[in-house]
């Protein structure tokens, strides 16, 4: 600490004292309350301090973020808090959240999500069927232009859009089948290639 910084804290501390003493004299009949007040007032700033702090752990923990490392070939998906682990790709330019399911085999599309990447609903024939937790279901084949995640673009990948209800598009084998390693540990799904 240089003479500055230790002529500034004075300056702090002797200012605080000012501040405290005349808060002390204006409020002497109700001394007390004003303690208890006080109290709450450096317990709330305490606590958003403290949240301040944290913010970068509370926002993972609320909605954890998938992690591109490009230079070693790897992508890092977080748990999330409902067990899944989910991706975001880019199909045809456009971004879409997947959940990762290794149960199933091809990567599965909503209308929704099918419709945001490009594709013409009313153009698919659903002439294929799936077995899902739900029970059959039919299906359309289709081929994507292009799927991106990280450093990774891919030409030309095939998938099916549900004719059913989905909440979200299923990252299924055909497409994880691409890389060379898929790791769960320590709460997260690495994919390398």
């Amino acid at each position: 600490m240089n003479g500055d910084d230790f002529g500034q804290a004075i300056y702090l501390v002797v200012l605080g004292c000012a501040i405290a003493f005349w808060f002390f004299v204006e409020n002497r009949q109700g001394l007390g309350k004003t303690l208890r007040q006080m109290s709450a007032w450096v317990l709330i700033f305490i606590g958003v301090i403290a949240a301040i702090g944290l913010w970068g752990d509370i926002r993972q923990t609320v909605r954890p973020q998938q992690s591109v490392f490009a230079e070693s070939g790897r992508i890092e998906l977080p748990r999330a808090p409902d067990g899944h682990y989910y991706v975001t790709l880019d199909l045809n330019g456009v971004p879409v959240r997947f959940v990762v399911d290794t149960g199933a085999s091809a990567m599965v599309l909503t209308r929704a999500d099918a419709e945001r990447a490009g594709l013409s609903l009313g153009e698919l024939a659903y002439f294929s069927e799936a077995m899902t937790a739900n029970g059959l279901v039919r299906t359309a084949p289709v081929t994507l232009d292009t799927v991106a995640v990280g450093p990774f673009t891919d030409a030309r990948v095939p998938a099916y859009v549900n004719e059913g209800e989905m909440d979200k598009s299923l990252l299924g084998m055909s497409y994880l089948q691409r890389f060379d390693r898929i790791e769960i540990a320590g709460g997260k799904l690495v994919l390398e290639r």
